[in-house]
């Protein structure tokens, strides 16, 4: 029942008109606001019923003030706007566009396994004036852009594909990635394979520094896909991870891991912040940011890639905060 991914080649760069629905909760079952160790802020249910090329969006990114955000779809369409907020909660989508991703050579990508982008993150700037990076998993690039409050440039230059990546099989590539807002390794792309694994069976991933492409590991929990990352301006990194299963449905999780764990050549495992199913409110989870909220504490919104399945799946936007004292510490002490 799901629709056929449009083509971007018939997509010109345009405003597109969002419609928004409110989440009034995260529980299907009851209406608590706090899940594992976070707080659900709110959410949205996002449609654009004049726009085909609306749906699969893999990744997200946003500005430090949590309004003005970046997405990008696995069908090579990119989608900007602002999220507009109403008592601290989202209630709407203003300011969107939406358009092709574009090759090296100005042309949009053709081919299905071209323009399958799964993440973006910001480098430099705003993402209405800035350097991005967008990484692709099944031709495995990581794809360095300009933005402006027009869109998305042609592609500037890909990054160094580690040595070590070239077993990576068309559905196991750049799945999750980011670049890191602060610790260590700030400045740098990080990016995580979906299914390719260790000799553990743990999943795969890489840290570009300086010396070049450095590998690391991310302990496997129950057969999850890592789906995004994304950096906090201390190093904290936070992981989104899906399952499915036809006969329990989609699950959700969302693991941090501290600056000081994470280093190339070792595994790392994380604390869980939250475990969800279907008595909550999630889909296909895909794209994941971490801004600050006014209070200092971590703000986490997520989006979820509907598969351009309109009659079964859902875009959702949802957004929760994490109000914790490790993490407002290291802030403090940058």
């Amino acid at each position: 029942m799901a629709d056929i991914k449009p083509s971007p080649r018939e997509l010109e760069p345009q405003d597109i008109a969002i419609t928004a629905v409110p989440l009034t909760s995260f529980s299907r079952t009851s209406s608590g606001t706090r899940f594992g160790q976070l707080d659900f802020i709110g959410g949205l249910v996002l449609t654009a019923p004049d726009s085909r090329f609306f749906g699969g969006w893999s990744g997200l990114a946003l500005d430090g003030d949590g309004k003005s955000f970046v997405s990008v779809s696995d069908s090579g369409v990119w989608l900007t706007g602002k999220i507009a907020y109403a008592n601290g909660v989202p209630s709407t989508i203003t300011d969107a566009r939406i358009g092709p991703l574009l090759a090296l050579d100005g042309n949009t990508l053709k081919r299905n396994r071209d323009r399958d982008a799964e993440a973006v993150a910001l480098v430099s700037g705003t993402v209405r004036n800035g350097s991005m990076i967008v990484s692709y998993e099944q031709n495995s690039r990581l794809v360095r852009y300009d933005v402006t409050r027009d869109g998305f440039s042609t592609a500037r230059s890909l990054l160094e594909k580690p040595k070590s990546a070239a077993g990576m099989r068309r559905n196991s590539g750049y799945e999750a990635m980011t670049v890191m807002k602060g610790g260590p390794y700030k400045g740098n792309a990080i990016a995580i394979s979906e299914r390719f694994y260790d000799k553990a069976r743990n999943h795969t991933g890489w840290i570009w520094t300086a010396q070049g492409p450095q590998v690391f590991h991310l302990t496997n929990i129950g057969d999850f896909d890592v789906t995004d990352i994304a950096s906090l301006d201390d190093g904290t990194l936070f992981v989104l991870e899906r399952r499915f299963r036809w006969l329990e449905g989609v699950k959700m999780r969302i693991r941090r891991i501290e600056a000081r764990d994470l280093k190339s050549g070792t595994t790392v495992d994380g604390d869980t912040l939250i475990d969800a199913n279907l008595e909550y409110q999630i889909d296909n989870m895909e794209g994941l940011a971490a801004t600050r909220g006014a209070a200092g504490e971590t703000i986490l919104t997520l989006i979820s890639d509907d598969n351009f399945n309109h009659y079964l799946q859902r875009t959702l936007l949802l957004q929760f905060a994490l109000r914790d004292v490790e993490t407002a510490k290291a802030r403090s002490q940058r």
